[in-house]
């Protein structure tokens, strides 16, 4: 866990997700912060679960990650490990810091499982992680990793999964489907207030489509909170309804704001985006989730090495 003699911890961090169904109604709570929840909103989200395997695999990706994360940094005689904590679930940031202190930690990297910042979601994982060290009096040196968006490892790993896409709608008899890349929405207010959330989603899109064939995309946002404020748009759904009208033949999309399978990759895109698609007589498919994919773990490796100061190896 060492480098130059400092021991170093990598903290992985996410919203988290329920484990089971009977964890849906307290996740809920406290992702909403304590505010109450209906029961007909826990009714919905214990049926998406369901239909998802009855719990949310988000735990166990990001600890595949996080093994996979330990395993590169490590391979070239580096010294490091790997931890993972949630803000809104099990295992809290909370609980698991005391942990890698106790540990012998010395130096400490937050690397967030989103290459792209907002307050609304990164500023809150560093949060959770200043309140958490804030009861730690052998609190060690810590280095935040704010966004790693156009790292080239993942630029590359996104590439290579729309080529990998667009290879097998082709075997199907679709050589030219629609392109739409998502990601998840945020209140339009925070773009409007200096959040970089959406500006960084579009400098890696275009990156990513530097390296492709030319094609026709364009960009839809998905799992919108329900508020009257107005969300980041247009949401996915119309984008397809719009790709219908206009008598397409397939819809491929590249959900590049994710990072692993999960409630708003398995549900929102893989049930309900491709059976609204499919109701309108689109063909349907998408790139395959990071998850562990050695592209994506090199992503993660030069995130940390850019705040270590280190080249990535």
């Amino acid at each position: 866990m060492k480098i130059d003699g400092v021991p170093t911890a990598i903290l992985l961090t996410a919203v988290g997700g329920p484990n089971s169904l009977d964890e849906v109604a307290p996740f809920l709570l406290d992702i909403r912060g304590g505010r109450p929840t209906s029961d007909e909103l826990v009714d919905e989200f214990r049926e998406r679960y369901r239909r998802i395997g009855g719990r949310s695999p988000l735990l166990d990706i990001s600890r595949a990650q996080a093994t996979a994360l330990e395993a590169r940094l490590n391979r070239d005689g580096g010294a490091y490990r790997c931890y993972v904590g949630m803000r809104n679930w099990r295992p809290y940031i909370r609980d698991v810091l005391p942990e890698a202190v106790a540990d012998g930690v010395d130096r400490l990297v937050v690397l967030p499982l989103t290459p792209y910042y907002s307050r609304r979601s990164v500023g809150a994982y560093f949060a959770a992680v200043d309140a958490a060290l804030s009861g730690i009096a052998a609190r060690p040196n810590v280095a935040y990793v704010e966004s790693w968006n156009t790292e080239a490892a993942l630029i590359e790993m996104f590439a290579a999964k729309v080529r990998d896409g667009l290879e097998r709608l082709a075997k199907q008899g679709f050589p030219d489907p629609a392109v739409v890349f998502t990601a998840h929405s945020l209140p339009k207010r925070l773009m409007d207030e200096g959040d970089p959330y959406e500006r960084e989603l579009s400098e890696t899109m275009a990156l990513v489509l530097r390296r492709l064939p030319p094609m026709r995309a364009r960009m839809a946002w998905q799992s919108a909170g329900r508020t009257e404020e107005a969300w980041l748009g247009p949401p996915l759904e119309d984008v397809l309804d719009e790709i219908s009208r206009a008598r397409e033949q397939a819809v491929f999309v590249v959900p590049f704001g994710f990072v692993s399978d999960h409630l708003e990759i398995l549900y929102d895109v893989d049930i309900e985006a491709r059976s609204f698609a499919e109701k309108r007589g689109l063909a349907f498919d998408r790139t395959e989730s990071p998850n562990t994919d050695p592209g994506f773990i090199d992503a993660l490796a030069a995130a940390v090495r850019s705040v270590l100061g280190s080249p990535p190896k």
